[in-house]
């Protein structure tokens, strides 16, 4: 018996075509530096307020984006602890101090096109890590930024106010409900916890105060009250 074949195919009745097949070329990947680089210069160059927002970013991060950003004419000038995680939000601004001014034009003429694959003022090539030679001022940004995030983290005034409502109100809590042994701890505890928090925060930032004097810094109150340093002339390079 003979088999009967589709047109155009086998006789498995498999379609006898040629495929062809285009693959999209790879794209080169970029780093996360580098990413965080183009979008840090993108706003220098159209901002005068500029807002870091890495949630993910180490602390380290933060100081040599601000670093660079000294680099083109800015400053660091504060760090905000926003919504419920607390994301830090790391602000810099336009310096139009002469001696900043300076500073800038000589990076733009050095670095004129920072970004992916190229070189940006004290990193090394396609990274946030510093050279030596820029170490010390991306350290001490990191420490100023970490000591003003301290402050932010512990409103000293509105946790020891939750120190001793939370309990009163457990406790009102406990006389209505009879739940005693179940609600009591968590009034004692709540102070306690709130207070042992306090301290450790009020030692840790004790230990960034000593950095950042022993860097030249001066302990100085701002326009809200808080307890901040101000830094020596910056970096020149």
């Amino acid at each position: 018996m003979r088999r009967a074949t589709l047109a155009g195919t086998d006789g498995s009745g498999v379609r006898n075509q040629k495929f062809n097949i285009r693959f999209k070329p790879r794209e080169s990947s970029v780093s996360l530096a580098d990413r965080h680089i183009t979008a840090l210069m993108r706003q220098l160059a159209t901002q005068d307020v500029v807002e870091l927002i890495h949630p993910f970013a180490e602390w380290q991060t933060f100081g040599a984006l601000a670093y660079i950003a000294e680099c083109y004419g800015f400053r660091y000038a504060d760090v905000r602890l926003v919504g419920k995680h607390r994301i830090a939000h790391i602000y810099l601004v336009r310096d139009d101090s002469p001696q900043a001014q300076q500073r800038a034009a000589a990076n733009r003429s050095a670095f004129p096109d920072p970004g992916p694959g190229r070189p940006v003022p004290g990193m090394y090539l396609g990274s946030l890590t510093p050279v030596p030679e820029a170490q010390p001022d991306v350290d001490l940004i990191t420490t100023l930024i970490r000591y003003d995030a301290a402050g932010a983290a512990a409103n000293r005034k509105q946790l020891l106010t939750m120190a001793w409502a939370f309990p009163l109100l457990f406790l009102l809590l406990a006389v209505v409900t009879g739940k005693y042994a179940v609600i009591l701890p968590v009034a004692v505890l709540t102070p306690v916890f709130v207070l042992v928090s306090l301290r450790i925060n009020a030692t840790r930032r004790a230990r960034l105060a000593e950095r950042l004097t022993a860097a030249g810094c001066t302990p100085v109150r701002d326009e809200s009250g808080r307890e901040r340093f101000a830094r020596p002339v910056p970096h020149t390079a």
